[in-house]
């Protein structure tokens, strides 16, 4: 097996038992035989997996060498993200001496290839992951970039299937000292197999292992003719820690230096993340957003139709310290490019780690956003499309994403700092727009034909702070020409019927489980169409081998048989992948594995077939 580096020494060996811990040489000697076996296309995977998952709890028991519930656990541990690029892993700052679980582990393998490789040749045979195994690797989906850069246009491939990806796989994280010996016990994690989801021995609640072909110097969207830029890509992305999972605690000594993380693939050759503690940190651990709406409103505790309403957003750690003065948030510069400030804020930051929905690290991509979406009776997608040059305009600095007259129901949102800074910023350099000083408020204004009942005002971000990365949001809900409260009717749900033990709504993605609250931010895009909830819904689980119910039942999800039945190329062909040769002819050919085509796929079709779904359920 290439790649693979010296095992353990004897030196390593007589640590453990100088600390009291039997030697890893089972936990070792399984994953050299799971290694093998990825290889050689492996056996019964559902049996390897049975025997690696017994075999670890049983190497866990060990390594305690006492019962846990006698051992007293440190007061609220701290999930952790490691992260690896190229074989290196990045340093982590930590509290010092603080406890910590394991919440994500990122690792990527990027090389620059000299031709359009759709075997991923370069990839399979000179990156850190050239010695998995790469047998049944295959390109499943493919989708241009519609915003160019300046190198032209980019197109990604997009690979599943190898060997080294469906495998059952699992990682030791072991806290070290400067010369490589144990400080503390190991954690040992499951991160399960591709093709199902277990509850009770899986880790993670999200397990994506993927690879990626992109070319970046296309001619149009859909036009590579000539283009000499490739990079191959593998990664691994797990998150969001179930319940049992965040017991598995590590305790940081002061002589911890680093920690080892092992691979079950590649269990000789582990990863070294340098760990740096930082003695009385000026902020706390966790996130916390409050929205304030700085214009009163009348004296019935209602908002006029035709008002501007002035709001502030105040970000927060766990223990409720500000993290930015009042009336102001750091600039784009001091925070974007170097993946954050000194108290953790995050800002959008696609433009130096690209991100792709459900492929590619989409939960990096860290925008700071706030919308108004209303009223709550009338919540429904939205399907008109707001284009860059809504971004670039230097004289608006919110924009309105949906009309009644048009979609329904009124939106506008607004990215902190404004779109016409950040994104103007990144079209314009010489304008200076990521150094200017940005505010912590922004107004909305109520149109003056407003239909009367509640709407929604959301602030949704991230922060990274000392190892900790951690998505936020808030809604308030403020009264529009009327004192009674209305409520949105969902038409889908019950999400926690899956989401749950660690991977509810309000742990995953933006960290809000107010469903109500999503489809302001998630409008169409004209550089970014499968921005709103239902494509992006359809794509990540109709591509989601975990997702444990048959695609076709629409019943899993939706609640009512009317609610299928508004088709378009977005509904329809974000969930399939094909369609009838006579669809082809009539609507053209799949052009985007997001919405089926281009701006015309979110019109509707027709309202005359398709008013069912086989095997829907409803």
């Amino acid at each position: 097996m290439g790649g693979l580096g010296a095992p353990w020494s004897q030196r390593e060996a007589c640590t453990h038992r100088s600390l009291g811990y039997p030697t890893t040489s089972q936990t070792l000697l399984l994953a050299a035989v799971t290694g093998l076996l990825v290889a050689c296309g492996g056996p019964d995977l559902d049996s390897q997996e049975a025997v690696a998952v017994d075999a670890l709890e049983s190497e866990a028991q060990a390594l305690s060498g006492r019962d846990d519930s006698r051992r007293p656990r440190p007061p609220e541990p701290v999930g952790l993200a490691l992260e690896v690029k190229n074989g290196q892993g990045e340093l982590v700052r930590v509290r010092a001496g603080g406890t910590f679980f394991i919440s994500q582990i990122d690792i990527r393998a990027t090389v620059q290839a000299l031709a359009d490789h759709k075997d991923l040749k370069t990839l399979r045979t000179t990156s850190d992951f050239a010695g998995l195994g790469w047998s049944g690797v295959r390109a499943v989906d493919e989708e241009p970039v519609l915003l160019g850069g300046p190198t032209g246009f980019t197109r990604r491939r997009f690979y599943r299937g190898a060997a080294w990806m469906d495998v059952p796989s699992f990682f030791t994280v072991e806290p070290v000292d400067s010369r490589g010996r144990l400080t503390g016990l190991p954690v040992l994690l499951n991160i399960g197999a591709e093709h199902q989801r277990r509850d009770r021995t899986d880790d993670f609640f999200i397990r994506r292992l993927r690879a990626i072909h992109t070319t970046t110097d296309c001619r149009a969207p859909n036009d590579c003719t000539g283009a000499r830029s490739f990079e191959e890509e593998a990664l691994v992305e797990v998150r969001n820690a179930y319940e049992h999972a965040k017991q598995r605690t590590l305790k940081l000594t002061s002589g911890t230096t680093s920690l080892r993380l092992r691979w079950s693939l590649r269990p000789f050759a582990p990863y070294s993340i340098p760990v740096e503690q930082v003695q009385n940190p000026d902020y706390a651990y966790g996130f916390g957003i409050d929205v304030a709406a700085l214009t009163p409103p009348r004296h019935d505790g209602t908002y006029a139709p035709g008002s501007e309403i002035t709001f502030q957003v105040t970000l927060r750690d766990g223990e409720g310290k500000r993290l930015h003065p009042s009336g102001s948030l750091p600039s784009y510069n001091e925070v974007a490019p170097v993946g954050g400030n000194a108290a953790g804020i995050q800002y959008y930051r696609a433009f130096f780690d690209a991100t792709t929905t459900y492929y590619r690290r989409k939960h990096r991509e860290r925008m700071l956003m706030t919308q108004i979406i209303g009223p709550a009776q009338n919540i429904q997608p939205i399907r008109s499309i707001i284009d860059i040059d809504a971004f670039l305009d230097p004289e608006v600095d919110e924009q309105v994403v949906a009309t009644e007259a048009r979609d329904g129901v009124f939106s506008q949102f607004a990215i902190l700092p404004f779109a016409n800074i950040v994104f103007r910023g990144a079209f314009f350099p010489s304008e200076g727009l990521w150094d200017r000083p940005n505010t912590d408020t922004w107004q909305y204004k109520i149109p003056a034909d407003a239909t009367p009942g509640t709407y929604l005002v959301t602030v949704k971000g991230r922060r990274v702070y000392l190892g900790e990365d951690v998505p936020g949001s808030r809604t308030i809900e403020i009264q529009v020409g009327t004192k009674k409260r209305t409520e949105a009717t969902l038409t889908t749900g019950p999400c926690n019927s899956c989401h749950s033990e660690g991977g509810e709504l309000s742990e995953v993605l933006h960290g809000n489980d107010n469903r109500a609250a999503c489809n302001g931010c998630h409008s169409p895009l004209g550089f970014e169409l499968e921005g709103p909830i239902f494509v992006r819904t359809h794509f990540i689980h109709s591509r989601s081998n975990r997702f444990d119910a048959p695609l076709e039942k629409c019943a899993s999800c939706h609640l009512t048989k009317e609610s299928i039945q508004r088709t378009s190329k977005a509904a329809c062909l974000s969930c399939h992948t094909s369609y009838p040769d006579s669809h082809v002819a009539k609507f053209g050919p799949i052009e985007s594995m997001y919405v089926g085509g281009g701006r015309e796929s979110f019109q509707q079709c027709t309202g005359a077939c398709h008013t069912e779904h086989p095997r829907a359920g409803l």
